[in-house]
């Protein structure tokens, strides 16, 4: 062996001593933290043991039994109290349905997520606005939430939040289902869930054990309502949270703009999130809700969502048990009253007498129409009918007023052209011959003013009845919403891009109306500028409403086009074939020769004319004074 031999094999060994000198130091710092690691895992294994008297093994959310990360959940322990252990799982659905409605519950959270309505659906308009019918499905946003502050002894907050455990599904039978969500210390919380044949109604019942008595359980009820209507306003404009105090009657946060209403010092009997014609309603079968807040927000014009609506509100935890119901369905009215706690008050058909009216009168009368006809078009008709056949009699006088002041029109011909520079002095006079001739120039206005309730409990009417959602007449598709005759290829600033040709015929035939009706009429009384203006206002009022009811729902455009037809079938019968003009002008002669009463309407419009004619005097010669 040469000598660089010798020297290579000495620098190897001696690099080979000092590497062990460097690396021995490390390699015990790791085997003395993996033992501790180790003695850590036995502690762990060792309070677990002496605090659930179980083995290191549980079956959680449902799955078969699995080996839990012990580690993981003393660290939950802290956080989730007793029921650290229903922190763990694997979420799984579960599904219920009947005859009207398909639900699926997920058993993270053990609530309901998502509700798909079989006998109704929801309408879209593809890139070529035909309609595309998709199912209609309720509490099915990913957003959503529906979840319980539990109060837990040992849990970090004093709470644990619902929607983060993972509970125990059990069917019991075909129409019903438990979950239920299991802990340490005899701690337990479960929700079952009821459905009966044909009903979209579910028995929603609490359980619990275990939990602190001292403190109320609360519910956070987050809902993203879904958009379900062609006409977006409309259905904007109708949706929001109702609700019934014990000891009072519904009332509603605002429909138009975000709203805040605190109830927390008020009974609550059941809180609704309303959309235009389904609902999701919360009931308390026994007792009551109590410290309950809701807001409703306004999410962006072109989002899915139509409004965010929350609920809080509080359950007593002092009670093993704790009934409730869920509605979710249709806003049917009959269906809803079912309840007897005033549920269909959610039904939007207004408040004080004009609600009353819809709901009593035309409602009744609508449901009898359809039972003898079947076509909602056919019935509205008939509604329209009906209504005018009511009020003919005050139409009638109207028609024979405005008769009598045609049979004037020579007399106050020869008056306009005396005093066509005098207006003040033409009213006076104008007013001196209806009186003298016994001539009511407002005659004609209080039929139409008793229609206006009519009109305004039917605007009301029909958008909140789903009796006529999608029903279908002529070229309208839906009654409850506008119907589009066609499309334009652009949008009209405050009309839209649909033309609504019930809107169309009611403007038109209005037009008519008005035209026929203003050859009867004197407008000269009013001078000639007051005259050309109120003329050229009866004109563009129609044309004004065309933008106004081209979004309006297309059963009210309907009825308003039918009532024009008949009223002006209903002139033109009256006027040529019903009134006597010829006695007409004998009676005025007669009214002319008796005897005036002194007073009256007519006698006080003539006095207030002298009267606005001394103060125009006054200012004429006062102004005449200053120069």
């Amino acid at each position: 062996m040469d000598r660089n031999t010798v020297i290579g094999f000495v620098l190897i060994f001696g690099l080979l001593v000092a590497m062990q000198l460097i690396i021995a130091p490390e390699q015990k710092k790791m085997q003395e933290a993996a033992q501790h690691r180790l003695d850590s895992i036995r502690q762990v294994e060792q309070l677990k043991a002496e605090q659930l008297k179980t083995p290191p093994s549980i079956a959680a959310g449902g799955d078969s039994t699995a080996r839990v990360d012990t580690l993981q959940l003393a660290q939950l322990s802290g956080q989730f109290g007793g029921f650290a252990s229903a922190a763990i799982g694997t979420e799984k659905s579960e599904v219920l349905e009947n005859d009207v409605m398909r639900i699926i519950f997920t058993n993270k959270g053990g609530r309901i997520k998502e509700v798909e309505l079989k006998k109704h659906f929801k309408v879209k308009l593809d890139s070529n606005h035909k309609e595309i019918k998709l199912p209609l499905k309720m509490l099915e946003d990913e957003k959503n939430q529906f979840e319980y502050q539990l109060p837990v002894n040992g849990a970090a907050s004093g709470v644990v939040n619902s929607g983060s455990l993972f509970f125990q599904a059990t069917k019991k039978g075909e129409n019903s289902i438990a979950f239920t969500a299991t802990g340490a210390n005899g701690v337990a919380f479960e929700q079952v869930y009821t459905i009966e044949p044909g009903s979209y109604g579910v028995n929603y019942e609490l359980k619990q054990q275990g939990l602190n008595a001292n403190s109320p359980i609360k519910l956070q009820w987050v809902d993203y309502l879904d958009r379900l209507e062609q006409n977006h306003k409309y259905e904007v404009n109708f949706s929001t949270i109702y609700y019934k105090p014990t000891d009072d009657d519904y009332d509603y946060c605002s429909c138009t703009s975000a709203d805040e209403v605190d109830k927390s010092g008020e009974k609550l009997k059941w809180i609704a999130h309303s959309n235009q014609f389904f609902a999701s309603v919360l009931m308390a079968k026994e007792g009551s809700f109590s410290g309950t807040k809701m807001t409703t927000e306004i999410v962006a014009e072109n989002s899915d969502d139509l409004k965010k609506v929350s609920t809080s509100l509080e359950i007593p935890s002092n009670a093993p048990s704790y009934a409730m119901e869920l509605y979710i369905g249709p806003k049917d009215f009959e269906t809803l009253r079912k309840y007897d706690s005033a549920v269909e008050d959610i039904i939007p058909f207004g408040q004080s007498i004009m609600g009353s009216f819809n709901r009593w009168v035309i409602r009744p009368l609508f449901n009898g129409l359809m039972k003898l006809v079947g076509s909602h078009g056919i019935v509205i008709l008939l509604l329209t009918l009906i209504v005018k056949l009511v009020l003919y009699p005050l139409t009638y006088k109207m028609l024979h007023s405005q008769a009598k002041m045609t049979a004037l029109k020579p007399q106050l011909a020869g008056i306009r052209e005396k005093l066509k520079d005098d207006p003040t002095n033409l009213q006076m006079e104008t007013m001196k011959i209806y009186r003298e001739f016994g001539v009511n120039p407002l005659g004609g206005c209080f039929p139409i003013l008793l229609q206006m309730p009519v009109w305004l409990a039917l605007y009301r009417f029909f958008p909140a009845s789903i009796e006529f959602r999608q029903a279908d007449f002529l070229w309208a598709t839906d009654l409850s919403s506008f119907d589009a005759a066609f499309w334009l290829p652009f949008e009209i600033p405050f009309y839209g891009q649909h033309v609504s040709l019930f809107t169309l015929i009611w403007v038109v035939t209005t037009i008519m109306y008005t035209y026929y009706n203003m050859q009867n009429m004197d407008m000269g009384s009013m001078g000639g500028a007051n005259a050309e203006m109120m003329k050229w206002m009866q004109y563009l009022m129609p044309v004004f409403f065309l933008f106004f009811f081209n979004n309006f729902a297309s059963g009210l455009s309907c009825y308003l086009s039918f009532s024009n037809v008949l009223n002006i079938a209903q002139t033109l019968i009256t006027k040529h074939w019903i009134i006597d003009h010829e006695k007409i002008k004998v009676q005025l002669e007669a009214n002319r020769n008796k005897p005036k009463k002194k007073g009256g309407f007519q006698a006080r419009m003539e006095e207030a004319l002298k009267q606005q004619q001394a103060l125009a005097a006054q200012r004429e010669a006062a102004a005449k004074k200053k120069k």
